[in-house]
């Protein structure tokens, strides 16, 4: 194969959509039918190739932004794969400096989402190529007609330039690996390369210039071979292994360096080369201070490029060690200093993160619930324990006026549960913004609502609507602070005395509330063990055994058989469930809630502050 791709027979894009438009699987197929994969290779029977992180996998979701490369027909296509939720805009705003054009691919039952709105705002401000794939056209309520109506409505919506208008689209079943540029003729279609063939001529060569090799960082990899690697794409020259070069960093220092090792994408591989030329998407390694946005350039003419701006994060949330009874016990890195550091090397490669250290606390600041929540599980995974305090929203003063991030929220809901929608929002101040038919017995309705009333929506919208509700959240703008709502969810049940849940305690507590622990937990006194079902705490030993006595009752044990299995809170539902006076204790094997205040006089003591 040859990797001397000159930049007019490379095309650089990006695959943009909503999540679970089906972006992810279109690129699977497109890397088989590229025949990019030999066929004995493992990866043509695999699906979801390039969703390799397990957290990606589990969640059907893609997280982290990827780069890979297909050829065909005496071409190079790079294409990064980008992450569909607006929690992780950070990825997508710098996957979209290394691309000159865009795949959206739009649900044809769904149509655009919040999240589409997003991503494509972001692309036709830097005015990529945009080339629309209505996927998923077989699914039974698919409204196609509806779709590309929306879709074109959408762009003159955003469009800031005539050219913006004028865009191909296609018709696709992603999951079956076949488009076609007229809707009648998907069903003969057997593969994607209409779309390939549109992206060599629809899609622009990469714009380059001639001189000394400039670069920006736009991603970064890491392997303990060569440690630190810059991706990105070279804006101008080439570049060979060994070469001298400078580092540019934020502060504009410039930092000597060389190429020690040059890598260009082929499939998923990385592949070794001796030399790499403008318009290329290349990983280059000699760099061990590089940032996401440094440039990287030739010492004979080191000028900057534009550094990647990034919204500012609307959401924080305190982690501090773990103080609790269990401290230390399950897992492997539990100290301040540990955490720490490990949080600080988090943002050198997640850009939209923010980390301030307060007193004990390190508080770290994201762009909404997932991107936190995505992070503090991959800590624990990896082996850290820690606390958790409810999230924050961040305010900002602006004239003197204290404002706070408001959010659009979409949701869609049978019509069987309207009332559930307009009582939720209703008590969390949501102010409706739209509301129609769908037409199939779906309702949409749009409400913007202030980010802080938005806490344990999900949750509860779910629960509400037996799990039918479809929720898509997009941040809208700040606006003026507004009062806080009361309290929406009840009191909790606190265990009074530590040792291990016992049946009998748990039949007690369970005809106050729900609990959250099977017997035979180790609970800890001032650690939820359940919800009340009133508005009040109420400390409960669910510790405690039955008395035993000589009498015998033909009834006396019966109801113990009817205990309730414990409710099992995700990560997001446990955050979401915490209040003010309460902490999330996270270790690699168990999530635990509990009262800041543990014991029954330090609470009484606090309320009376």
């Amino acid at each position: 194969m040859d990797n001397e791709f000159r930049s007019e027979n490379i095309r650089n894009i990006a695959v943009i959509a909503h999540v679970d438009h089906g972006k992810t699987t279109l690129v699977d197929f497109m890397l088989k039918q590229s025949h990019t994969f030999r066929d004995n290779e493992a990866e043509m029977q695999q699906t979801t190739i390039l969703d390799s992180n397990p957290l990606e996998r589990e969640r059907g979701i893609t997280i982290l932004a990827k780069n890979t490369a297909i050829y065909y027909k005496g071409y190079k296509i790079n294409i990064v794969d980008t992450p569909g939720h607006a929690d992780f805009s950070g990825e997508v705003e710098r996957t979209l400096n290394m691309v000159d054009g865009a795949l959206l691919i739009i649900d044809a039952q769904e149509g655009p989402m919040p999240q589409t709105k997003f991503v494509l705002k972001k692309a036709l401000e830097l005015n990529l190529k945009i080339i629309v794939v209505i996927n998923k056209i077989d699914k039974k309520l698919a409204d196609i007609q509806k779709t590309v109506e929306a879709t074109n409505d959408l762009f003159l919506d955003l469009a800031t330039h005539h050219d913006h208008l004028e865009f191909p689209i296609f018709y696709a079943i992603g999951r079956e690996g076949k488009a076609a540029k007229n809707l009648e003729d998907v069903a003969s279609s057997q593969s994607l390369e209409v779309i390939l063939d549109e992206i060599i001529s629809f899609i622009p060569a990469p714009a380059t210039e001639i001189g000394a090799f400039q670069m920006l960082a736009s991603a970064l990899d890491y392997d303990l071979h060569k440690g630190k690697h810059a991706i990105g794409r070279i804006k101008r020259g080439t570049v060979k292994k060994g070469q001298s070069l400078v580092l540019i960093n934020s502060l504009g220092q410039k930092i000597p360096g060389k190429a020690e090792n040059i890598r260009v994408s082929h499939g998923l591989k990385k592949i070794e080369v001796d030399e790499a030329f403008e318009g290329d998407i290349i990983d280059i390694a000699g760099f061990p201070k590089v940032s996401i946005g440094d440039t990287i350039a030739d010492p004979s003419n080191p000028e900057s490029l534009p550094r990647i701006s990034v919204e500012e994060p609307t959401i924080k949330i305190a982690l501090t060690s773990n103080t609790s009874p269990m401290a230390g016990r399950e897992g492997k890195f539990s100290n301040s200093r540990q955490i720490l550091e490990r949080l600080e090397k988090e943002l050198e490669t997640n850009i939209s993160l923010r980390l301030e250290k307060e007193g004990d606390k390190m508080v770290v600041s994201g762009r909404g619930e997932l991107h936190l929540s995505i992070l503090v599980e991959t800590l624990r995974r990896e082996g850290y324990e820690f606390q958790l305090e409810k999230p924050q929203v961040i305010t900002k003063t602006v004239d003197g006026k204290v404002m706070e991030p408001v959010e659009t929220a979409m949701i869609d809901i049978p019509d069987e549960f309207l009332g559930v929608i307009t009582s939720e929002m209703g008590r969390r101040k949501g102010e409706m913004v739209d509301m129609h038919s769908e037409g199939n017995g779906n309702t949409r309705f749009v409400y913007k609502i202030p980010s802080k009333n938005l806490f344990g929506i999900r949750n509860d919208l779910l629960t509400n609507t037996k799990g039918t509700a479809v929720i898509n959240i997009e941040f809208f703008d700040y606006e003026p602070l507004s009062p806080a709502i009361p309290k929406l969810r009840n009191g909790v049940l606190i265990a009074s005395e530590s040792g291990s849940a016992l049946k009998y305690g748990l039949n007690n507590a369970q005809g106050r509330g729900i609990t959250f622990v099977e017997p035979g937990t180790h609970v800890y006194e001032g650690m939820i063990i359940g919800e009340n079902s009133k508005q009040d705490d109420i400390e409960i030993n669910v510790t405690k055994e039955k008395k035993q006595t000589n009498m015998r009752a033909s009834t006396s044990d019966v109801h113990l058989g009817a205990l309730t299995p414990a409710t099992v809170m995700s990560l997001e539902e446990c955050i979401d469930f915490l209040e003010e006076d309460e902490l999330l204790e996270v270790t690699p094997q168990n999530l635990r809630l509990r009262k800041k205040y543990l014991t029954h006089l330090e609470r009484v003591r606090q309320n009376r502050n």
